[in-house]
């Protein structure tokens, strides 16, 4: 019998949500903040509360992020949590989350596993796909091929600024969805979404044969109701890593922002 590659299950709940005719919510916390012993908890509450999962590996330099998602990686290294503790975690928990399970993670991270076996062990953690915010696409080969190996997406990134030839190149590529960042720089800003930015998506939208999906300073239902129509689903990363630091239900947080089909 035939199965779906792992990465598959990404579009398809991102199109399932698009079905509603609402976009579907992707939800980012860093892997054990607050507090390690609460991860499974926190991720089950988010994995209910969303479409797909984002889990954040802490780095000690994490550059495309804001000051929020810095900390919150920061305070999770200095309890301890690494790829192999998320690993071991996910295993556990992953084939009850009923959600699918990306990881952002900066590359060193990933080359200090070891690309011969983090596919094989990812795969069985229940992890669908990587983002990986510090890869040029020009030197992802490897990775997407150890990754392709087990099914597993490896997800693009573009931008406002992108070319037109390589946003083409870029959506060519793209596995699970295209994450379109709403502004040049790092998470958490919170902005007003103007109209060419909008236009951007719909760009976007129109080269990609996956789902596209905004991420970078959403962090409210109104954000996300500009967006709805022009993205197929958005990310909310820094908002929803404050609202787990100030020990909000994130589940409730989430709700606030789906928007109802």
């Amino acid at each position: 019998m035939l199965t779906s590659a792992p990465r598959e299950t990404i579009s398809t709940a991102i199109r399932a949500a698009r079905r509603e005719q609402r976009p579907a919510l992707i939800g980012f916390l860093t892997a054990g903040f607050p507090r390690r012993s609460r991860f499974r908890e926190d991720l089950a509450a988010v994995a209910a509360a969303c479409d797909v999962v984002e889990i954040g590996v802490p780095f000690t330099d994490p550059m495309a992020d804001g000051t929020t998602i810095q900390r919150a990686s920061f305070a999770a290294l200095a309890e301890g949590v690494n790829l192999p503790w998320i690993l071991a975690e996910l295993s556990a928990v992953a084939p009850h989350l009923g959600a699918p399970v990306l990881l952002m993670s900066y590359l060193n991270p990933l080359l200090a596993y070891g690309l011969d076996r983090l596919p094989r062990d990812a795969a069985a953690a229940g992890v669908a796909g990587f983002i990986v915010p510090d890869l040029p696409f020009e030197e992802s080969g490897d990775l997407a091929a150890a990754l392709d190996r087990e099914g597993l997406a490896l997800v693009q990134m573009v931008t406002p600024v992108t070319p037109p030839a390589r946003l083409a190149e870029l959506c060519a590529a793209a596995q699970g969805f295209v994450y379109a960042v709403t502004m040049t720089g790092t998470t958490g800003k919170a902005a007003e979404i103007p109209a060419d930015v909008l236009d951007y998506m719909d760009r976007v939208r129109k080269v990609s044969t996956v789902p596209v999906c905004a991420g970078f300073g959403i962090r409210s239902a109104a954000q996300v109701a500009r967006f709805s129509g022009h993205v197929d689903g958005v990310v909310v990363g820094s908002a929803l890593v404050e609202a787990l630091e100030r020990g909000e239900n994130p589940g409730e947080f989430l709700a606030s922002l789906r928007l109802r089909g």
